[in-house]
């Protein structure tokens, strides 16, 4: 009987990717919207970064030890909840700022539900919903591009909320970052070319993000203007968090659903939510509200759409 017949599961696989290589290769995709910010904002624009993620990692580490928990800072996690946190700031935000959100983030967003994998909303978004509601002065005051001292009071859609946009802007700068906003969500192209990487590399699907933008797309298309199918889509593309929030979190592996029919369900909901409140919510944004409550939303998208176990009805 030393010789034992194992059986496993069919077919046995096994693949390099781990989930410290693959949060390593979100924090890859996520250089070029840093550079983007810092050449468009500014240095501190990358000072506010670091410190994010310095606070981050440091929080993490702290609550392990505290725990008695297995150590896992070294897996990149915390990294890109900094860095997330970060990109939705204003680069002109005092530096304690970022790091109470960082640490909150961690703290309440993450660690409070047992750590990595085991969190119900995306811990970024945790951290930037409670500082956006603690201190709404400074997350809606921001620095014009390029010009490092001046400040603006709105963003595009802020203005657009308050029937100030005059004149039309131009896509181009919409899409090159030429406006103002948080740190990571202005520069439409070094998003893309980050999302490109994950895509290419398999590490996220397109089945969130894009339904996700074509949802918000038509609903603002037929609801966003004057009158019926008269708004103005691409600028609701172009401006806020759309791109930034699809692509990086609402594809989160933890807090979206796991089956194909899930994750369309969860975007259109993410596009309707976002469109909602961008067109007659208190706010001019909706981005984050819209990921967080389909986060909610997503145990028993998970319930409702789960495989059919192969050999049953």
């Amino acid at each position: 009987m030393e010789n034992r017949l194992i059986v496993s599961c069919s077919p046995p696989m096994h693949k390099k990717e781990s989930v410290s290589r693959i949060m390593w290769a979100v924090v890859i995709s996520l250089i070029p919207a840093l550079i983007a910010g810092t050449i468009i904002f500014g240095l501190d624009a990358l000072w506010i970064t670091l410190i994010a993620v310095l606070a981050a990692v440091l929080t993490e580490l702290t609550i392990e030890v505290f725990t008695k928990k297995k150590i896992t800072i070294l897996d990149g996690s915390a990294v890109i909840t900094g860095i997330l946190l970060a990109f939705n700031l204003p680069s002109n935000v005092p530096l304690w700022l970022p790091i109470i959100g960082s640490i909150f983030s961690i703290a309440i967003g993450k660690q409070v539900f047992g750590g990595i994998g085991q969190n119900i909303f995306n811990p970024a978004l945790v951290g930037r919903v409670f500082l956006m509601a603690s201190w709404p002065k400074y997350m809606t005051t921001f620095v014009k591009p390029f010009n490092y001292d001046a400040i603006t009071s709105a963003t595009p859609l802020a203005a657009l909320k308050e029937g100030k946009i005059l004149e039309h802007i131009p896509y181009l700068d919409l899409f090159l970052g030429n406006r103002g906003g948080c740190i990571g969500e202005v520069c439409i192209l070094a998003l893309l070319i980050g999302a490109a990487f994950l895509l290419i590399k398999g590490y996220i699907s397109w089945h969130i993000p894009v339904i996700y933008i074509f949802t918000t797309a038509l609903f603002t298309f037929i609801f966003g203007g004057n009158g019926l199918f008269g708004g103005d889509w691409l600028f609701h593309i172009l401006t806020g968090g759309l791109i930034l929030g699809a692509f990086f979190m609402a594809t989160d592996y933890v807090a979206t659903p796991l089956t194909i029919k899930g994750q369309v369900i969860f975007g259109i909901g993410c596009g309707l939510f976002t469109s909602v409140i961008r067109i007659w919510g208190g706010y001019p944004e909706g981005v984050s509200y819209a990921i967080l409550i389909m986060n909610g939303a997503t145990p028993f998208i998970d319930r409702y759409t789960k495989s059919r176990i192969y050999g049953t009805k």
